[in-house]
């Protein structure tokens, strides 16, 4: 079976007419990096790997551990849509020198939460919706949002049109199917999603989609941007993530229950109330810039509260309502991520939280339909719906606290996250600001 693929491989590749094979895969923050190889070393980098040096990484190995291996996934085999056919990618796991997965790997860790779930009879499902925003150079050498557009809006003749045309086009070549493509609330912002799946698949086309889209932005001699708060008073990029798990035998749905409210079984709400517990501590990895929490804030649809809720969008985790028998559709979604999170650190993290709701049966409370943001305080403190943190280091802290979050990441990359993610707080908090210099130095 494995001669077959790969002589499959090998004579797509030669049919493909490509000179040139890019291997990607991700840092610790969800970079993504890459080596170049002549397409004549195919077979070495499919069958033995393709050595570089992790110590350059972010949150790889040290100097004295550097030699590491790049093995690809056949089954992310694209031809880059820009290459004029002379050039393909594969997404790689990493190898150490010995043979064996490195355990800091980002993709890997995800796998490794995946095999747990699909060990008691699980295959967690993903679907996530991706902000981002366009700019533009106004000639001042600022970047400004490329058009005033809000959500919804459609000019056919408009550039943003034309990119997320061009965006989807490229997408569906790399074998990714998007289900829509829109402009959202803010100017200058668009949102991409594409089919629900299987989450190391889910988290490798959430990285090619950010790829795709810096790549089209910048032929149109524009910057396609994943930060989550880029222009104040305005709306933030989030990424809404949508989850499920299927049952690894039967394909049904496990969280679909006709005879709940909500349509939501027993099992989908220990899944629930698992990501609730934890969900202090998942806001580093699903939050993970001094940025984020610009965008967490009342008043712009971003989730503050750790609450559950059907139709209530101010909840953390709402329960999107589903046609009369749609059962694949049953699902939770998880509003606080953003774009600018490793998609497999996320996942997996997530996934490590909603497993732990269910193998300790934990109850969610109460949903929360008002509107959260006009509760009073004393309301808020009554039915004991806290907040998530307010800043990185509220949530590096809440991190360091919940040790099944850091057990799910490794001992290697939970030292690594931690140690990178105080760096960046630090090199923030010692920051003067624009607006500092204007509140303060006439005073």
């Amino acid at each position: 079976m494995w001669v077959i693929w790969l002589e499959e491989i090998l004579n797509k590749l030669e049919a493909d007419g490509l000179r040139l094979i890019e291997l990607h895969f991700s840092d610790l923050h969800g970079n993504i990096k890459s080596v170049t190889i002549p397409a004549k070393r195919a077979t070495e980098a499919l069958t033995k790997g393709i050595w570089f040096d992790g110590s350059s990484i972010e949150g790889f190995t040290r100097i004295c551990e550097s030699d590491m291996f790049l093995k690809p996934d056949r089954d992310t085999y694209a031809v880059l849509p820009w290459s004029n056919g002379e050039k393909a990618r594969f997404i790689c796991d990493v190898y150490t020198h010995q043979g064996k997965p490195f355990e800091g790997d980002p993709r890997g860790i995800l796998k490794k939460m995946v095999e747990k779930g699909k060990s008691l009879g699980y295959e967690y499902m993903a679907g996530p919706e991706i902000e981002f925003f366009l700019f533009k150079s106004n000639g001042n050498g600022e970047l400004v949002p490329h058009d005033s557009g809000g959500y919804f809006d459609f000019s056919p003749m408009d550039l943003a049109s034309e990119i997320r045309k061009e965006i989807i086009y490229d997408l569906e070549k790399f074998g990714i199917e998007v289900e829509a493509g829109h402009h959202e609330v803010g100017k200058g912002q668009h949102e991409i999603d594409f089919r629900y799946g299987k989450a190391v698949e889910t988290a490798d086309r959430t990285l090619t989609l950010k790829y795709v889209t810096k790549s089209v932005a910048l032929k149109y001699g524009l910057i396609a941007n994943c930060m989550p708060k880029p222009i104040y008073k305005h709306a933030g990029s989030g990424m809404h993530v949508h989850q499920s798990f299927n049952d690894i035998k039967t394909g049904e749905n496990l969280f679909y229950d006709e005879k709940d409210p909500y349509n939501l079984s027993g099992l989908a709400k220990h899944f629930v109330a698992g990501q609730l517990k934890h969900a202090k501590a998942l806001s580093a990895v699903v939050s993970p810039t001094v940025n984020s929490y610009k965008r967490l804030v009342a008043g712009y649809e971003a989730p503050v509260y750790i609450s559950w809720a059907c139709t209530n969008r101010s909840a953390l985790i709402r329960i999107p309502k589903i046609l009369p028998g749609a059962k694949k559709a049953a699902r939770c979604e998880l509003r606080c991520p953003d774009p600018s999170a490793n998609p497999y650190l996320a996942f997996s993290v997530m996934l490590a939280a909603g497993l732990d709701g269910i193998e300790n049966k934990l109850t969610p409370p109460k949903p929360v339909e008002e509107n959260i943001y006009h509760l009073e305080e004393a309301t808020l403190a009554e039915r004991n719906i806290e907040r998530l943190p307010s800043s990185l280091i509220e949530a590096i802290n809440e991190l360091k606290k919940d040790k099944l979050i850091l057990d799910s990441l490794g001992k290697h990359t939970s030292e690594m996250y931690l140690k990178a993610k105080e760096e960046e707080w630090l090199e923030y908090s010692m920051q003067i600001t624009d607006w500092e210099l204007k509140k303060y130095m006439n005073r």
